[in-house]
């Protein structure tokens, strides 16, 4: 089974900037690869997903401000956070999603934005 690591995580104020990291035990090249985040008392949900081939997706409340980028040579999937909102905190998760096999699950990097 793939192993990922999360890692960027922290305390900030509102409006300020993190990148998150995912580093893969093994080659994602070939895997859409997604960011979840969990906040207190709520379910997972999906933050962003970049696909094996071409494109992305991000959930429409952090459009314009949260990009996922991929370093295929690194095995490793970035989430650049900009203008952070209290309402982003929680725990980030990355997923491993290939077309064949089992999927994997980061131990989880928090992220926590004071107002």
């Amino acid at each position: 089974q793939v192993q990922l690591v999360e890692s960027g995580g922290g305390l900030v104020q509102a409006g300020e900037s993190l990148r998150l990291s995912c580093a893969a035990s093994a080659s994602i090249s070939r895997t859409d690869m997604d960011w979840y985040r969990q906040a207190p008392g709520k379910s997972r949900e999906l933050v962003a997903r970049i696909f094996r081939t071409v494109g992305s997706y991000v959930r429409e409340s952090v459009k314009g401000r949260f990009t996922i980028s991929r370093d295929d040579a690194k095995n490793t999937v970035y989430l650049q956070m900009n203008s952070l909102k209290p309402e982003d905190t929680g725990v980030y998760y990355c997923h491993y999603r290939p077309l064949v096999g089992n999927d994997s699950w980061g131990q989880g990097t928090q992220v926590t934005v004071s107002s």
